[in-house]
């Protein structure tokens, strides 16, 4: 029987340096060196260069003398550095020339069979197995079994084991027997562990400190109770969880080990509060609302308890809005907030005007992984609809209102993304339901139910496919008591394009559009980026507002220009109707904001 012997780790070579040469490495001092190896892959080649050590000698003169014994001196190092990947019997061929004033050095390496691993035995206790996140990296440890032996990748999943024994709770985890055994006659590694995890630790009460809420407020937001088994990713949650609340500047969250009793660790938060007053402001430009300015005011919190308050005033030349918005936090799983709000409206569209006055009550929260909002709207206005661009009111053929509706309204949100900023595999949906509770407190009686998805996928390096779909429905017995809000419309940036905003729906008796009860609209959109950061996208979008089965479609379509700026996605679009009633020439769109 051939005798195993102990796997002899090298001190770390360097595999963090292997790439940072090339396979050809010329050292350009008078006199210098010019290292080829053949016969291996790329990245050992490289690894042996990189080991080599010839690099010490890339900008002072070599002699002769020199020039050999380093020929020797790296024909010997060889082996051991192919063994941290395998390979235990490798043979060396070398051929040293001069080469003008230069030296070349030239190595013909034959790596030889690999070792394979053939056992892996790794023992933990049992506790410690039914943990989800140890019981994947115990899989992936076992999962070398038959694969190369390989230094770098055997103590990553080594590693991972003991890290993950550490975040969750096994704080005293360590490797009692840690053995590699290469058989070199065999070319076979057995590999053997065992860990000596100790007591797992729990937690106990959480302390904030530098807080600027009155005590008892900021457990609402600690994701365990006292006496729940440690873990780091609680710990993670308890900071994101504090950091979302916009209420600090600086979050630290930490285990306090010095103060642990037993296995009971208490857990330290050192908070320091964000500025309270958040003021913004600027111009804007929307091709929905013309040139205009926005005014904001926030306080982060208005009172001990956390609750939060914010101001919004936009000026511009087709809409100036007042809105204000009160929020009670209440912090826990399902992310909760009671919201109270109001706001002023005049709006003024290529089709209608608005002059309303809404207040809203709602909820929000998490639920079964949606955005969930259920609340109650009180709106009240006059508004008038048929216009054509920026004639007068008192045009014979417009329709006037006014009402007052009180309704019930729930939506349900949700999107998924692989990262936020620009969109390469993500999706979006949007349920919306209102209804009124009769026409006791309201002007009419109505009830509609929305839907509005979007679909984005990259393909072939630098294209996005974006697919974007819009559906409704109203049941009402007066529906010309409906404000423009509440009644359909198409057109615009986020509808269809090739046409003003709003500028689509059913008509009157004189010609004039007046909106519908029901809304059908999809839209295709292919994207190419030149560079990271520049764009072009090609756009065919359809749809109509309309009454009953009065269906019929409006086509737009054209180019556009997007741009991943520092502030978000920017995209202008060019966009012309196709035989249409509704609008003829050329239409701008300027859109900023998320792709979801």
């Amino acid at each position: 029987m051939p005798t195993p012997v102990k796997y002899p780790f090298l001190p770390s070579v360097g595999r963090g340096l292997i790439l940072l040469t090339t396979t050809l490495l010329p050292l350009t001092a008078s006199a210098g060196i010019v290292l080829q190896v053949k016969g291996l892959p790329d990245d050992l080649q490289q690894a042996v260069i990189s080991a080599s050590g010839l690099s010490a000698y890339a900008t002072r003169s070599v002699s002769e003398a020199q020039v050999r014994r380093l020929f020797k001196q790296v024909q010997t190092q060889v082996d051991g550095i192919l063994r941290p990947y395998g390979y235990y019997h490798s043979t060396v061929h070398g051929e040293l020339d001069p080469k003008g004033q230069d030296w070349a050095l030239s190595l013909q390496i034959e790596a030889g069979p690999p070792v394979l691993i053939e056992q892996v035995q790794a023992t933990l206790p049992a506790s410690a197995r039914e943990v989800p996140a140890v019981r994947s990296s115990l899989r992936a440890l076992r999962a070398l079994q038959g694969k190369q032996l390989d230094d770098g990748n055997y103590e990553s999943a080594r590693d991972t084991v003991t890290s993950a024994l550490t975040a969750n709770g096994w704080l005293d985890a360590k490797l009692d027997t840690h053995r590699v055994e290469v058989d070199t006659r065999r070319n076979q590694a057995r590999v053997e562990l065992a860990w000596n995890i100790g007591p797992r630790y729990r937690f106990g009460p959480v302390d904030f400190s530098g807080s600027q809420f009155r005590p008892g407020v900021l457990d609402r937001y600690v994701p365990f109770p006292a006496g729940t088994a440690y873990t780091q990713d609680q710990l993670l949650q308890l900071q994101q969880s504090l950091t979302n609340t916009d209420y600090f500047s600086m979050v630290d969250v930490r285990p306090d080990m010095s103060h642990r009793q037993g296995q009971i660790v208490p857990v330290l938060v050192n908070l320091h509060p964000a500025k309270q007053t958040i003021y913004t402001g600027g111009p804007f430009y929307g091709t929905d609302t013309g040139p205009g300015i926005r005014a904001g005011l926030s306080k982060r919190w208005i009172n001990r308890r956390g609750h939060k308050w914010s101001n919004e005033l936009i000026l511009a030349q087709r809409l100036k809005s007042l809105s204000t918005l009160y929020t009670i936090p209440m912090p826990g799983p399902n992310q909760r907030s009671f919201n109270f709000g109001a706001n002023f409206l005049d709006a003024n569209t290529v089709t209608s005007v608005a002059h309303t006055f809404e207040v809203v009550a709602n909820e929000t929260r998490l639920w079964h992984g949606w955005t969930r909002t259920l609340g109650v709207h009180a709106l009240t206005g006059t508004f008038t609809v048929g216009k054509r661009g920026t004639e007068s009111d008192r045009i014979a053929g417009l329709e006037h209102g006014s009402s007052t509706l009180v309704y019930a309204e729930g939506s349900l949100a949700r999107k998924r993304m692989d990262n936020s900023t620009f969109v390469r595999r993500g999706w979006s949906l949007n349920f919306t339901a209102r209804t009124t509770a009769g026409s006791a407190l309201s002007s009419a009686r109505f009830s509609q139910l929305m839907a509005d998805a979007k679909w984005i996928r990259a393909f072939a390096g630098r294209n996005r496919l974006i697919l974007r779909g819009s559906a409704a429905l109203t049941d009402t017995n007066d529906f010309d008591a409906l404000p423009p809000q509440l009644r359909f419309f198409a057109g615009g940036d986020r509808s269809v394009r090739g046409y003003a905003y709003q500028a689509i729906g059913p008509l009157n008796k004189s010609k004039r559009v007046i909106g519908g009860r029901n809304l059908l609209i999809g839209s295709a959109e292919m994207e190419h980026y030149f560079t990271p950061h520049w764009g072009m996208a090609g756009f065919v979008d359809a749809g109509n507002a309309f009454n009953g089965m009065d269906y019929r479609p409006q086509l737009g379509t054209g180019l556009g220009l997007r741009w991943l700026s520092p502030v978000g996605m920017i995209r202008i679009d060019v966009g012309m109707p196709v035989h249409s009633i509704y609008g003829h020439g050329v239409q701008l769109h300027v859109n900023i904001g998320p792709d979801l």
